[in-house]
């Protein structure tokens, strides 16, 4: 009988789930024996267990339950948490995904105790220092023994600050395993507007806008938050917008008594929904205005024009293959850039190498032969 091998796996927010439920189903009949570990810095509990059951995740072997702080608290919190479970499970090695702060605070937790620490979506940059997810992705990527790549632009920039190639794999992206395994499940775009939004005459498809926000540099200041949605009104007059409310975004509308802005005709305002709900309405909207990185992706591999409310990205192939477009957040720009959407088709571009919905495959082979210490061919 082959040796088994204990992986805790990590997730903290939404988009985590997305990467980790492919990797665990490709674990499954491997020797590895995954502990799932929530460290709760997604906090809204009810739309969680909503994700782990859609995505058909077992319940996490242990939960955190952090809940939201700082960025600093929050981090310290995660690591004199996590520090404990690392001790009493000794585990081969530590998974983390992504790029929030449960990335960072476990994987350094970990680095520090001897653990080998293997980070799915490693090698992103987007160059901008500024932001959070940028530090994390390039501390977490500094300290890891086994780094998997989504976009060759990952492998280019993990080999120019100094990462040892042996230790990188270009394996595809994991959250195009979990929408091509989903799409055909999601609900539809009519479905998803009747029951959240009470919406009696839905739009046809292709004639509706879909609209996220959450990013600190475009909803925590009032002043630019309210630019950009009175923008947007303008720039999609005669399209409705669906606007899937973030939690952070709807507290900031409230605090600064903003509610008037995102009411119809020019949006219609929905509360947070489920993964599958999120697909349903991608999938048959003209087009997508966001400051996701995952939607990037996800509009790439749906062939859904995407228009990104950020002056960069760390995902460039879904610029330079997919359909995405850096649209910035100045207002003129946004205008012209929506007015020459409306006008056209819009971007479609193809789905880049390897997202093909077998990345895990691959990461579960490759995490096989890294723990037994047999280099795969």
């Amino acid at each position: 009988m082959p040796k088994a091998y204990k992986l805790i796996c990590v997730v903290g927010a939404r988009p985590n789930f997305m990467k980790i439920a492919p990797i665990v189903r490709a674990l499954e009949p491997t020797p590895i024996r995954p502990f799932l570990l929530h460290t709760g810095q997604h906090y809204d509990s009810g739309l969680s267990r909503t994700f782990f059951e859609q995505l058909e995740i077992d319940t996490p072997d242990v939960n955190l339950e952090v809940g939201s702080a700082s960025h600093a608290v929050q981090t310290a919190e995660i690591m004199k948490r996590f520090e404990p479970i690392l001790e009493e499970q000794r585990p081969d090695a530590i998974l983390v995904v992504g790029d929030v702060n449960s990335t960072i605070a476990c994987a350094l937790v970990a680095a520090k105790k001897s653990i080998r620490v293997v980070h799915v979506e490693a090698g992103l940059r987007s160059g901008d220092r500024s932001m959070p997810e940028e530090i994390n992705r390039v501390l977490t990527d500094a300290i890891s023994d086994l780094l998997f790549v989504t976009e060759r632009s990952g492998v280019e920039n993990l080999i120019r600050e100094g990462i040892d190639k042996a230790r990188i794999r270009f394996v595809g992206n994991v959250m195009i395993d979990t929408l091509l395994r989903y799409k055909e499940r999601a609900p539809s775009y009519v479905h998803v507007l009747e029951a959240a939004a009470d919406i009696q005459h839905a739009p046809a498809a292709g004639e509706y806008a879909v609209l996220t926000l959450h990013r600190p540099s475009n909803v925590d200041d009032p002043r630019k938050l309210a630019a950009l949605l009175k923008t947007l009104a303008r720039a999609c007059r005669g399209i409705p917008v669906v606007f899937p409310v973030h939690p952070r975004t709807a507290a900031r509308i409230r605090e600064a008594n903003m509610s008037g802005l995102v009411r119809p005709p020019d949006f219609v305002e929905l509360p947070p929904v489920g993964y599958l709900e999120m697909i349903g309405l991608l999938k048959d909207a003209k087009f997508v205005v966001t400051d996701s990185g995952g939607l990037q992706e996800e509009t790439t591999a749906l062939g859904v024009p995407c228009m990104t409310l950020r002056e960069n990205t760390e995902r460039p192939v879904t610029i330079e293959q997919g359909t995405n477009v850096l649209m910035g957040t100045d207002p003129a720009r946004i205008e012209s850039a929506i007015a020459d959407m409306l006008r056209t088709p819009g971007k479609r571009g193809r789905r880049p190498e390897l997202w093909d919905g077998r990345a895990a495959e691959r990461i579960a082979a490759d995490l096989v032969s890294f723990l037994s210490g047999v280099r795969l061919p």
